[in-house]
């Protein structure tokens, strides 16, 4: 007699779930456009070379997307699969079709935008320096205090906050903010500044840990409200600023608000070298 007895899978506990995501994340990083590749953010504002790669860059015209380049055969260059030889338009992320720049089998590159309508080219390396001393993210034990239930309040259109960024000398950009996350934990009180992220909402947070046993800048944690208008904030699945593992990213600082005077231990810590050591402080 034939067995046909099926088992339901056993779905993963937190732990495991997390496990999962964490090697996921330790993926990503490394890809070729992972945040380790990142190796050059150069913002053009006249006609100019940008550090180790070929060619002239300079500014189009008011209201244009992307950048001129001007380049020869010899240098290698291909933008959407056409080697230059001469002038291109490499046209920025902000474009329908953005522009993609091969420069050899390792390097590539695409150009992104300011809000203030100035373009830079991003130069990617698919064998960084970085990726070569990559170890591993460092990370506490998944612990389940820190999963909090909170409340999320939509904002009127239009609302915004002061994000400092990192390179910004200390000067603040204006980010929509689509609604407020309040929640209690311990006695306290919370009322946080979320950006949108796509279909997500990012929060910048630093807390007791930055700059002890977690990176320094802080650390993010993207989340969705759920239906009945309450949010998850898994804070054990806080991941490090791309800017961690990259000084060619220029990240956002977190508001006052979202800064924490306890220590969140849970979610990522900081960039390892094979040996052990920090990538960066």
């Amino acid at each position: 007699m034939t067995d046909t007895t099926t088992s339901t899978p056993t779905a993963p506990t937190p732990a495991e779930a997390l496990a999962t995501y964490h090697g996921r994340r330790e993926l990503s990083v490394v890809q070729p456009k992972g945040s380790l590749a990142l190796v050059n953010t150069q913002w053009i504002d006249s006609e100019q070379t940008i550090w180790g790669v070929p060619g002239s860059w300079a500014p189009l015209s008011k209201g244009e997307s992307g950048l001129r380049l001007t380049a020869a055969a010899s240098d290698g260059i291909t933008v959407d699969g056409v080697l230059v030889d001469g002038e291109a338009i490499v046209r920025g992320k902000d474009a329908d079709t953005p522009s993609e720049i091969v420069f050899s089998e390792h390097v590539s590159g695409f150009v992104i935008a300011s809000e203030e309508g100035t373009y830079a080219l991003r130069v990617w390396d698919a064998d960084s320096e970085g990726i070569q001393e990559f170890g591993s993210i460092d990370a506490f034990d998944y612990d389940p205090d820190w999963v909090v239930t909170g409340t999320f309040r939509e904002l009127p259109d239009g609302t915004t906050v002061g994000f400092e960024h990192l390179k910004d000398d200390g000067k603040t950009r204006d980010l929509a903010v689509p609604g407020e996350i309040t929640f209690s934990k311990d006695g306290i009180d919370y009322n946080l500044a979320a950006f949108k992220a796509g279909r997500a909402l990012q929060l910048v947070f630093s807390d007791a840990t930055s700059g002890d046993s977690t990176y320094s800048v802080g650390r993010f944690l993207f989340v969705a409200p759920n239906a009945d208008g309450t949010i998850t904030l898994d804070f054990n699945r806080a991941v490090l600023p791309p800017c961690a593992f990259s000084y060619a990213f220029n990240c956002p600082m977190p508001p006052k608000q979202n800064r924490f005077t306890v220590p969140i231990e849970a979610g990522e810590k900081n960039v390892l070298k094979k040996d052990g050591s920090l990538l960066h402080e």
